[in-house]
């Protein structure tokens, strides 16, 4: 048995380079714990937990399995895309949801699908090369951070790559603005993040939704819904978004700046 599995891994060693010295430390040590385990184990013993031919193999066919291997380069190539709000019908036509307006749009005109998986709803697209991973935290708006933070670390996304729409009433209707930093502005969506991320410097998109509101009447205003006139406005701001997406991902944050700001 010994013999049999170290001649497996010799074979898939070199059909699988990359995990190179790490892949040789995990073998010895392996072969190390297979002879302590097979000088233990006794003729008429009862048997060790694994320790038979068909187990150990399954074992090592598990380290050398064809599993993707992301350079450097293919770690660029992927962003995360979150968009601010909150679950539940109650707020799904509200301004302050607008982040989850715009991924749901893009997600339409590209038949994406989004999957329920830990702390959001998220969708892959692929476009010119990029993997864009569309998130929608589950969380409630104040405790976005927490999903960003671990769909950014899960998916080893670099934090310049790194998209969080959110909405603004210091913005008049409709306008948008990105940014490579800043302050939370009073957000508690964006103050989540800085705190998870421990950093303020990473792109958000605001969306204006400006502030026909009262004293006192804010968090009415963000958590009502859009008036008939704004309602009649929005698909065309909903394609400028989308736009700005796509853009973010191949152009870069300074182009796309250029592009899109106050348009």
């Amino acid at each position: 048995m010994y013999s049999e599995c170290f001649f497996y891994f010799y074979r898939n060693f070199w059909a699988y380079p990359h995990f190179g010295v790490e892949a040789g430390l995990y073998a010895v040590s392996f072969f190390a714990i297979l002879r302590l385990v097979s000088g233990l184990q006794k003729k008429d013993a009862a048997p060790i937990p694994y320790a038979n031919k068909n187990n150990m193999f399954s074992i090592i066919k598990k380290l050398f399995s064809k599993q993707p291997y992301e350079t450097q380069e293919d770690l660029m190539k992927k962003f995360l895309v979150a968009g601010l709000g909150n679950i539940g019908p109650k707020y799904h036509n509200t301004r302050h949801n607008i982040g989850f307006k715009i991924l749901d749009a893009l997600a339409k005109e590209e038949n994406l699908v989004f999957e329920t998986k830990k702390l959001g709803d998220l969708a892959t697209y692929k476009h010119k090369g990029r993997t864009i991973i569309l998130l929608k935290p589950n969380t409630y708006m104040n405790l976005s951070g927490k999903a960003v933070r671990y769909w950014l670390e899960k998916e080893k996304i670099p934090l310049e790559n790194l998209l969080v729409i959110t909405d603004d009433i210091n913005l008049s209707f409709g306008t948008i603005r990105l940014k490579s930093k800043g302050s939370a502005g009073g957000h508690n969506g964006l103050k989540d993040i800085e705190a998870q991320l421990q950093t303020s410097k990473y792109c958000r998109f605001r969306f204006g939704v400006g502030n026909e509101f009262g004293k006192g009447r804010q968090v009415d205003y963000v958590l009502g819904e859009w008036s008939p006139e704004e309602e009649s406005a929005i698909p065309e701001r909903l394609e400028k978004g989308i736009a700005l997406i796509k853009s973010f991902a191949t152009a870069g944050t300074s182009n796309t700046m250029n592009t899109f700001n106050g348009k």
